[in-house]
């Protein structure tokens, strides 16, 4: 660790301009005419006391979904492998050891990770407990995460797309339903099918079957609510072929309480148990003691989901944990990322031109240098944790985002890396296996028109040839 933090003590002043780039790259740059001001690269072996290449290095750029290290690494790094998120259940009235006359009390504490199996297994956990029938409401308290007031579309204007979804410290199933079309030509209809099933939604199926190739956007279907923001009514028409069955399409509905109380009605009712009430917001009472407390899967797993596939909605929940943690209930962004940048300073990394935003990188507003990524990847690899953080990424050709990459080349399964893309936007950023046996961090930034069409991802597979090749 001494070491990684001493070596941002190295003169600097060249490292802020452009060096002579090799010729793979250079051959890219003039070949799609891309501006050399507008990239960012810095590679640096693991151990060594200065870069082996840097170019514009120290400018702050968008860095898309790769801003993920930073978030990941310093929750690592700060709370520790083993860290999980209670969510804790109260009976909130009297309890014969069967029924509750009263309410079912839910408090959330930010579990990224709470997908439908994993919150069965905890209702299951609950119908153990003897509990069979509730005749009061479902009481939610998400207080632990400061309420989000931002518009769900205010990035791309796709409001119920799933990666769009906000934090909430009692997070279901990322607040999304997975629909399923399938064809039934016997009665000439379109069959819908939603995972989870949700008691409280209404569906109205309008789509007519037809005959074609699969070959049109989202196989014809119109995906819309008559009731938004709440979304409690799904509208779904147009024409779908049905060359295109099974089609799947994954939407966020409802708002984050109504859409718990769903699940929990449905998955409730599966297990055997009866509940009468609604459901409703609050807090639950200071001196309540849990009837059962359910623990997540712990951190360093959940950072290989999170990484792997690039998980928006899993990350800023994330970053509202840290800011719960280290700023004091309830997180928010502003605490979050107040404790990303406090870790950064105290390990003596400069923070000039850093914007985290939602530390997801879903964003417009993040900036970060190529070489301030390098040095926390650096960090992380002189860490005892690495092998964690490390497992994390994406194993180029072989899982996560870069799977379909290098297959069949020599640096397929000796790169761990992450992506980031974004309309004029292509990164990669992490750690690559070189042939002369040693470890390169490797950081790529590409900021200008049409770099997320096609020359980003040419550059990057450049680079990262050019680094494994290292003799």
């Amino acid at each position: 660790m001494r070491n990684a933090i001493a070596l941002y003590s190295i003169c600097v002043a060249g490292l802020a301009a452009a060096t002579e780039l090799p010729a793979p790259i250079q051959r890219i740059l003039d070949g799609h005419a891309l501006p050399p001001e507008g990239l960012s690269i810095f590679v640096q072996q693991v151990g060594a006391s200065e870069p082996l290449l840097s170019h514009f290095a120290q400018t702050p750029r968008n860095p898309a979904s790769t801003i993920k290290l930073l978030t990941t690494w310093v929750a690592l790094d700060t709370l520790g492998p083993t860290y999980s998120w209670p969510t804790e259940v109260y009976f909130l009235g009297d309890w014969d050891g069967t029924a509750l006359q009263g309410d079912l009390g839910f408090k959330g504490y930010g579990d990224p990770f709470l997908v439908t199996e994993e919150f069965w297994k905890l209702l299951r956990a609950l119908r153990r407990t003897g509990l069979e029938a509730v005749d009061g409401d479902l009481v939610i308290d998400d207080t632990f995460f400061a309420p989000v007031t931002e518009d769900p579309g205010a990035f791309d204007g796709q409001p119920l797309r799933t990666y769009n979804v906000t934090p909430n410290a009692f997070l279901v199933n990322f607040k999304t339903v997975r629909f399923q079309f399938l064809a039934d030509s016997a009665r000439g209809e379109v069959r819908i099918d939603t995972d989870p099933e949700l008691s409280n939604l209404e569906i109205r199926n309008r789509l007519e079957l037809s005959p074609g190739a699969c070959s049109i956007y989202q196989a014809g279907i119109s995906f819309g609510v008559d009731d938004y923001p709440m979304g409690r009514e799904v509208v779904l028409d147009g024409r779908f072929p049905a060359a295109c069955s099974p089609y799947s399409l994954s939407r966020t509905v409802l708002e984050h309480d109504s859409f718990a109380y769903g699940v929990y009605r449905t998955l409730w009712a599966e297990l055997g148990g009866r509940h009468r009430g609604g459901v409703r917001r609050g807090a639950i009472p200071a001196d309540a003691e849990p009837a059962l407390t359910w623990s997540s899967r712990p951190l360093s797993e959940v950072i290989r989901s999170l990484n792997k596939y690039s998980n928006n909605v899993m990350t800023r929940q994330l970053l509202y944990t840290l800011g719960a943690e280290f700023g004091g209930t309830p997180g928010t962004q502003e605490s979050g990322n107040a404790a990303i940048v406090d870790y950064l300073e105290t390990r003596g990394l400069r923070t000039e031109g850093l914007e985290i935003d939602n530390g997801a990188g879903l964003s417009r507003a993040t900036r970060i240098s190529a070489e301030l990524v390098g040095r926390v990847l650096l960090i992380a690899a002189a860490s005892p944790l690495a092998p964690e953080f490390l497992s994390s990424l994406s194993l180029g050709g072989l899982d996560g985002t870069t799977r379909g990459r290098f297959r069949g080349h020599p640096e397929a399964g000796r790169m761990h890396l992450k992506t980031g893309r974004l309309d004029d936007v292509a990164a990669v950023a992490g750690y690559v296996h070189a042939r002369d046996g040693l470890d390169y961090v490797t950081v790529v930034i590409l900021n200008t028109k049409d770099a997320h069409r096609g020359p980003g991802e040419e550059l990057q597979e450049a680079l990262l040839h050019w680094v494994h090749a290292r003799p």
